[in-house]
C-alpha cells in the first residue's frame, strides 16, 4: 500500500470528457487522459483493503460484485502510484488478456464493489487500468512474444469475440497452434461491430490482432462455419474445437406492423454504421440524418444507438424502457457491495440532453403497434404505459398495460435493443451439441466440454448474454480445460 492515507487525502477525479456538443461532430473516442502525476494520485486512493471486493467476482443478488477476471486491482494500483508501470502491467496481464478493451467498455463492477465507495467515491480502477495498458503500448512493452516451443496440437476457435480471442491467446501462449474462424471481414465479434467507435476505436482492436498474429494465431475471416466450412471437416482437421459464437439471436418485439420498413435490430444498425466508417465505399448502412429515431431498450446497446443516431444528425431520438426509472441512490434493499441498481445517464443520453434539451428515455412504456404509410414505410409508433406490481409472496414483478394511456410517437426508424436470446441454430445443429432451455450450449456446471467429443464452448454462447469481462474469463477457463484435455495437465492460469 503506497499511501495509507491516500483515500483520505485525495478526492476522486476522472479523465475529462470532450463536451457533448463538440464530440458529436465525429465518432472519435472523447475521453482525455490526465497527466501521469495526476493518475498516480488517483491510484494512491486505493487503500489495499484487507478484503478487496474489487477483485472478488462474486455473484450477489444475481449480479457480479467485483471483477469476474479477479483482476488484482490493489496490486497494480499500488505499483502505479509508485511509478512502477512495467511491474503494474505484468500484474494486470496476469489475469486479463485485453485491458485495452475492458478499460474502455466494461461497466466496472470493480468500482461498484470498491470499499472506498461504501462511504465515499470509489477508486478510478477502470481509468487506472487504461493508463497502465496504454503505457505498455507507448513504451514497447506489448511487442509480440511468440511461444518458443510448439506442442504439435491444433485447436480451432469458432468466433472471434472476447471469449474466442481470450481462448486463442491463452492456448497459443501454451504452444498449441490456434486458428480462429470469423464470419465477418475482421476479428473482434461485437467488439468490432457491436460497440461504436466513440466507445472503442477500432484501431485498438486492430493493434491487438496484429500482436496476436505476430505471436502465431491464425485468423480466417469471411468464413461462416456451419455454411462455408462444416463441423465434420473441422473435427477431422483439429484436435479440439471451441465454440465461441456468442448469443447472437436478438430478442424481437412482437407487435402489429412489425414488417414495416425502417425497423432494425440494434446490432445490425451499429454494425453497418461501423462498416461505413471503416470503409466509406460501403454504402449499405443506415443513415438517420434528419429522421425521427426510436430506440427500444434502455441498456448499453440502446445507449450506443442513441449516441450513433445523434452523430448522424437525427431530427429526434427517443428511447423506450419497459422498467421503472431506477433510483438516484442505492435503496436499502440494494446494499454495497451489490451491483448498484441506480440511475445511470450514459454518454448517449448526455448528448441527447445537450442536443434536444431533455433525457431521451421514457420509462414504463412499450410498443403497442408500428404504424406504416401506404408504401409500407414506418411513420409512427403507438406506445402504451405500463404498471408494475410486486407479488408479496414470490417477490416477482408483473406488468400490465395502463388503460387509456396509449399515445403516438413519430418514428422513421426503430432500433430494437431488447437483448439476446441465445446461440444461433445453424451452428449448434451442425456440431450436434446439446442445448439448455435458453438455447445456450449445455455443459455440466463449471465445465466447458460439450455433449460432443472434443468440442468445447465458452462466452455468451455458453452462459448467455453477459459482460465482456465474463466472456474473457470464460475464454480463459475454456482454454485451461482444452489444454488439460490435450496434455493431461495445464499450467495456464
Amino acid at each position: 500500500m503506497g499511501k495509507p492515507t491516500g483515500f483520505l487525502d485525495y478526492e476522486r477525479l476522472g479523465n475529462t470528457e470532450i463536451e457533448p456538443l463538440e464530440r458529436i461532430k465525429n465518432f472519435d473516442e472523447f475521453h482525455v487522459p490526465m497527466s501521469e502525476e495526476e493518475r498516480r494520485v488517483q491510484a494512491a486512493r486505493c487503500m489495499d483493503c484487507g478484503v478487496p471486493f474489487c477483485q472478488s467476482g462474486m455473484m450477489i443478488g444475481g449480479m457480479a460484485s467485483g471483477c469476474p477476471l479477479n483482476n488484482m486491482c490493489p496490486e497494480w494500483n499500488d505499483l502505479l502510484y509508485n511509478g512502477s508501470y512495467e511491474q503494474a502491467l505484468g500484474r494486470l496481464l496476469k489475469t486479463n488478456n485485453f485491458p485495452e478493451f475492458t478499460s474502455r467498455v466494461c461497466p466496472a463492477p470493480c468500482e461498484a464493489a470498491c470499499t472506498c465507495g461504501l462511504n465515499d467515491s470509489p477508486v478510478t480502477v477502470k481509468e487506472n487500468e487504461n493508463a497502465i495498458i496504454e503505457y505498455g503500448y507507448e513504451h514497447g512493452l506489448m511487442e509480440p512474444n511468440p511461444p518458443k516451443v510448439r506442442t504439435g496440437k491444433k485447436v480451432a476457435v469458432i468466433g472471434s469475440g472476447p471469449a474466442g480471442l481470450a481462448a486463442a491467446d491463452q492456448l497459443n501462449k501454451r504452444g498449441h497452434s490456434v486458428t480462429v474462424y470469423e464470419r465477418e471481414d475482421f476479428p473482434g465479434g461485437l467488439l468490432m461491430y457491436g460497440i461504436p467507435n466513440m466507445k472503442l476505436d477500432k484501431s485498438v482492436i486492430e493493434r491487438k490482432i496484429k500482436v496476436m498474429e505476430a505471436e502465431g494465431v491464425v485468423f480466417k475471416t469471411k468464413v461462416n462455419v456451419g455454411v462455408d466450412v462444416k463441423a465434420e471437416q473441422l473435427k477431422k482437421e483439429y484436435d479440439r474445437v471451441i465454440l465461441t459464437c456468442g448469443a447472437s439471436n436478438p430478442r424481437d418485439i412482437k407487435a402489429p406492423g412489425r414488417d414495416a420498413k425502417g425497423i432494425y435490430f440494434a446490432v445490425d444498425y451499429l454494425k453497418r454504421v461501423t462498416k461505413h466508417l471503416r470503409n466509406p465505399e460501403y454504402t449499405d448502412y443506415i443513415d438517420t440524418k434528419g429522421k425521427n429515431v426510436l430506440v427500444i431498450g434502455g441498456g448499453d446497446t440502446g445507449n450506443d444507438c442513441v449516441g450513433s443516431a445523434i452523430r448522424q444528425g437525427a431530427k429526434s431520438v427517443v428511447q423506450l424502457e419497459m422498467m421503472p426509472q431506477p433510483p438516484e441512490k442505492r435503496s436499502e434493499e440494494n446494499p454495497w457491495p451489490e451491483w448498484p441498481k441506480v440511475l445511470k445517464t450514459d454518454y448517449g443520453q448526455q448528448e441527447a440532453i445537450a442536443v434536444f434539451g431533455s433525457d431521451p428515455r421514457i420509462y414504463e412504456t412499450t410498443v403497442k403497434e408500428f404504424v406504416k404509410d401506404g408504401k409500407g414505410q414506418l411513420k409512427q409508433v403507438k406506445a402504451v404505459k405500463l404498471d408494475w406490481t410486486k407479488d408479496e409472496q414470490t417477490g416477482r414483478m408483473s406488468m400490465e398495460e395502463r388503460a387509456g394511456s396509449e399515445y403516438t410517437l413519430e418514428a422513421d426508424y426503430v432500433f430494437i435493443a431488447a437483448g439476446f436470446l441465445g446461440s444461433e441454430e445453424y451452428v449448434t445443429k451442425d456440431f450436434g451439441v446439446s442445448l439448455n432451455e435458453r438455447t445456450n450450449v449445455q455443459t455440466k456446471p463449471g465445465r466447458y466440454d460439450t455433449s460432443e467429443k472434443n468440442v468445447f464452448t465458452a462466452g455468451d454462447m455458453h452462459r448467455g448474454q453477459s459482460l465482456v469481462v465474463w466472456a474473457i474469463r470464460e475464454g480463459r477457463e475454456a482454454a485451461r480445460a482444452v489444454d488439460e484435455d490435450l496434455m493431461g495437465y495445464t499450467n495456464l492460469n
